[in-house]
């Protein structure tokens, strides 16, 4: 068995190697990194492009059999290997913490369940810190998908409005930025070009990304869903509501309908990274953990 180092390609976006990647994540159905979470990153309009040609590839042959990613930015790395292949973590690690850190800022993401790269990363100088990934799980069939809306409100997806406007102002002020401070949210040519990469290209459904439309045609939630047939567990990323329209179960509804329509393509559990209430009250369960490690002080 001869494993081959190689690095990712340096060209964002939609590849030869994006799609082989998106194939391993696939068939390891890793929780800790999963497919959804990789297509979600790599058109994100936050991704650091010029740094995906970091990321670490070992292959046997020509198939992938473990990588030592990032996030969107660098500064966290996430270590998956085929079971059969965990030996590599040791060297994975010391890859991402050359390569993979954000000047002096790194640290790597270990599921709490998996104690022997816990052990590697404390031969390594590396402990435990407080801050964590929590995924929560919904499973379908077990509780209730329904939901109920406000006389006026409806559903809708960004396949029946492709309304890209509506679609980055639920999520500017789903996401507080007005509340912050940060202003009116401004569509401009650069959201319009972002937009049209993240929703017109391979492994995105657009009937999954599901909005609520307010009586004066606003969207005021918005769930987005990720499934692939191939795997048992749908992906859900991001929900946004706005802060004029929370605590009237408009969030709840554009979740549930999400879970609803991936539940009849054949998903039998939905995946949240999160330990929101929110989340725990419409059905989900807490499911896995991770903390981030890093270096002693003194390393």
């Amino acid at each position: 068995m001869t494993i081959r180092f190689r690095n990712y390609t340096k060209e964002a976006g939609i590849t030869e190697d994006y799609r082989k990647v998106r194939e391993f994540l696939l068939q390891l159905g890793s929780t800790n990194f999963t497919y959804a979470r990789w297509d979600w990153m790599i058109t994100h309009d936050y991704l650091d492009r010029d740094a995906v040609g970091r990321i670490g590839i070992w292959e046997n042959e020509d198939d992938i059999v473990g990588i030592a990613t990032f996030d969107l930015r660098l500064g966290t790395a996430f270590c998956l290997t085929n079971p059969e292949y965990d030996q590599l973590k040791n060297e994975m690690l010391l890859y991402s913490k050359e390569h993979l850190a954000d000047g002096d800022k790194f640290g790597v993401v270990i599921p709490d369940s998996d104690t022997n790269f816990q052990d590697i990363a404390a031969e390594l100088g590396f402990v435990a810190t407080e801050d964590k990934e929590s995924d929560a799980i919904f499973y379908i069939g077990k509780t209730s998908t329904e939901f109920s809306l406000p006389e006026g409100f409806r559903i809708t997806t960004i396949q029946d409005t492709y309304d890209l406007y509506q679609y980055y102002r639920v999520l500017w002020k789903g996401f507080n930025h007005e509340l912050d401070g940060e202003g009116e949210f401004k569509f401009t040519k650069e959201n319009e070009l972002a937009g049209n990469l993240q929703m017109k290209r391979d492994n995105v459904d657009l009937s999954l990304k599901i909005a609520v439309v307010a009586p004066d045609g606003n969207f005021t939630s918005y769930c987005g869903m990720w499934y692939d047939k191939r795997s048992d567990f749908a992906v859900i990323e991001p929900v946004a509501t706005d802060p004029d329209y929370r605590r009237m179960g408009l969030g709840k509804a554009a979740v549930l309908e999400g879970i609803k329509r991936v539940g009849d393509l054949g998903a039998k559990k939905v995946l949240v990274g999160s330990s929101q209430q929110f989340y725990y009250s419409i059905g989900m369960r807490p499911f896995s953990t991770a903390s981030e490690w890093r270096l002693k002080a003194n390393e």
